[in-house]
């Protein structure tokens, strides 16, 4: 069986990537092509209200700066490897909700050690055909996650990934798109960018609403 298209998403708290990974699937999925939505979450939410739970600040302060990411590491490691092996069985367009480099970029936005380790072990997983950074400004994305009132986050740590995602060594061949966009203009660039990807495989399918406007920016 030949490998799946697969497209990742990746950007900051509060750039989108889950609304728009998520909408992204259901739209193809509406053109007749079999997607399907994955997320390749670290636990991060969960580590916090257990450490919450037992009168800790966080994953970290529960777990200590040794542990944490190393169990962070872990976890993202089993969702993203039970990502590939269910794309791979079902041929399905994996639409992916963060990637290999989010981890990266935490660690290093953290000052964890382990980070050469951890893209050691990670090289195991396949590139994604196209991998979208939605550029959101740090105080844009502060905003947005204060809005969906489930966590918060500091600004200088936004700052700080940030300016880690740009760092990578990888970061010059992702599509960079406007991530302070509204979600219709963020939809519309994303749309234009994954459809020659999906048409490689799938073939040509019509794609309704798609705008390839200013919010696309050039391959960098």
């Amino acid at each position: 069986m030949g490998r799946p298209v697969m497209i990742a998403l990746i950007g900051v708290d509060g750039s989108g990537k889950t609304t728009q990974a998520r909408a992204l699937a259901a739209r193809l999925r509406e053109q007749g092509i079999r997607a399907r939505y994955f997320e390749n979450a670290g636990g991060r939410p969960l580590w916090n209200r257990l450490a919450q739970a037992l009168g800790r600040a966080d994953g970290t302060a529960l777990f200590g700066r040794t542990v944490y990411p190393a169990l962070e590491a872990t976890v993202r490691a089993a969702a993203m490897a039970r990502t590939v092996a269910v794309a791979r069985l079902t041929g399905r367009v994996a639409v992916l909700d963060r990637w290999t480099w989010c981890q990266d970029v935490i660690m290093a936005a953290r000052g964890d050690r382990g980070r050469r380790a951890v893209r050691a072990v990670y090289a195991v997983f396949p590139r994604p055909a196209v991998v979208c950074f939605l550029a959101t400004s740090p105080g844009v994305a502060q905003w947005r996650v204060a809005a969906r009132g489930i966590d918060t986050e500091e600004l200088a740590h936004l700052r700080a990934l940030d300016a880690a995602y740009r760092a990578l060594p990888e970061f010059g061949s992702f599509v960079t798109l406007d991530g302070d966009g509204t979600p219709d203009e963020v939809a519309a660039a994303l749309d234009a960018v994954v459809d020659a990807a999906v048409d490689a495989v799938a073939g040509p399918a019509p794609r309704r609403g798609v705008k390839k406007g200013p919010f696309l920016y050039r391959r960098r």
